[in-house]
């Protein structure tokens, strides 16, 4: 008689609920993202002086680099290569800037101030006609108006402290040029080492949540800043048609170029690009049509641009409320100038990101800004 051996039938398993993309990784408390935010911000603010080249310069290899990594897997050829053809475009990008803007730019500043007395006056005579306004208490018509503004920027000129201040803006800019050259060629060549290395900063338990928001954030900031890219190219080819084809304003071409860069900066940008391109209009206008139809081509550019072409340029970017978006600006300016202004909305989208990340929103709704 055989023994058969009875096994016991199989537990039942008990279905693993589903984890999460991120519940895998360890998370950050509070209170250590609370103070390394605050040290962060406290280190940038210190040295916000230095930070405009480093900050363009990664921004334009950021948004370079994913195209010399296609080119470079697509022909198997080395990445070098593509980095020295990136870089050689953008270095004859800014030598054209450089030969198309700079001569114009500083006969136009020397004929205004040589003549400054009778745009004043021109611009005057416009505005109050043979009337007279009220200036320090003192009634004053065109010509006196025009006589005592130009004597105050004169003696404002004058001044030891405004000349040495005035050298000193002219020497950084052109430092900040060159290092901006200098250090894109760095971040083209060895962008994504060097983000290795700054990964490797991190705690290694808090890495793979690092890796796993940067994975989200990665695509949105990239499609913001290309969008931006887009906008900028579109402001400055309308604006040389339209100022220059048109118009038939002098140096169409340095305000084209002044004016797409300038689309860059948000609210402030515009604004001082329209006021910049209207004085030279108003300067060189044979008579008041001339005016209006700057006015109605400045209306029309801003209306394409705001409410069309970026629009369509953008719409991929994840949404943020216009009130949010203000109090970015006025912080990022008060705080750090001109880049606290540019880096003012990525930043807002790395906040609103990482947050809905680790209060385990819903990505779609964080990025439709519901």
């Amino acid at each position: 008689m055989s023994i058969v051996s009875k096994r016991p039938p199989p537990e039942r398993e008990t279905p693993t609920p589903r984890v999460r993309d991120h519940e895998h990784v360890s998370r950050i408390s509070t209170q250590t993202t609370l103070f390394a935010l605050i040290a962060v911000a406290l280190i940038l603010y210190e040295i916000q002086w230095i930070l405009p080249p480093f900050v363009f310069a990664a921004l334009l290899a950021y948004i370079t680099t994913p195209a010399i990594e296609w080119a470079s897997a697509r022909t198997r050829l080395p990445r070098v290569l593509f980095v020295l053809f990136a870089f050689s475009l953008f270095l004859l990008f800014a030598m054209l800037i450089g030969y198309l803007g700079i001569p114009p730019l500083a006969r136009e500043m020397t004929h205004v101030f040589n003549d400054f007395e009778a745009i004043v006056r021109e611009l005057a005579q416009r505005m109050i006609g043979s009337g007279k306004i009220s200036l320090l208490g003192q009634p004053m018509d065109a010509e006196q108006l025009a006589t005592t503004v130009d004597d105050g920027l004169r003696n404002w000129f004058a001044q030891t402290s405004v000349l040495a201040t005035l050298g000193a803006v002219v020497f950084g800019t052109m430092f900040g040029l060159i290092l901006t050259l200098v250090l894109l060629f760095y971040f083209l060549l060895s962008g994504p080492s060097m983000a290795r290395g700054l990964l490797k900063l991190m705690p290694p338990l808090q890495r793979p949540l690092i890796m796993h928001i940067w994975t989200v954030l990665d695509p949105v900031l990239k499609r913001y800043f290309i969008g931006v890219l887009v906008v900028v190219a579109y402001a400055a080819a309308a604006a040389y048609v339209g100022l220059g084809l048109v118009l038939g304003i002098p140096h169409a071409v340095l305000l084209a170029l002044l004016i797409g860069v300038l689309e860059m900066i948000p609210v402030i940008g515009p604004g001082a690009a329209a006021v910049i391109a209207g004085l030279v209009a108003i300067h060189s206008a044979a008579g008041i049509g001339a005016i209006v139809a700057y006015a109605l081509y400045a209306t029309a550019l801003r209306i394409s641009i705001d409410q069309l072409f970026g629009p369509l340029a953008l719409r991929a970017a994840a949404r943020l409320h216009p009130v949010l978006v203000i109090f970015c600006f006025l912080s990022g300016a008060f705080l750090f100038g001109i880049v606290g202004v540019i880096m003012a909305v990525p930043a807002a989208l790395v906040v609103k990101i990482t947050l809905a990340l680790l209060y385990d929103e819903p990505i779609k709704e964080a990025l439709a800004g519901k």
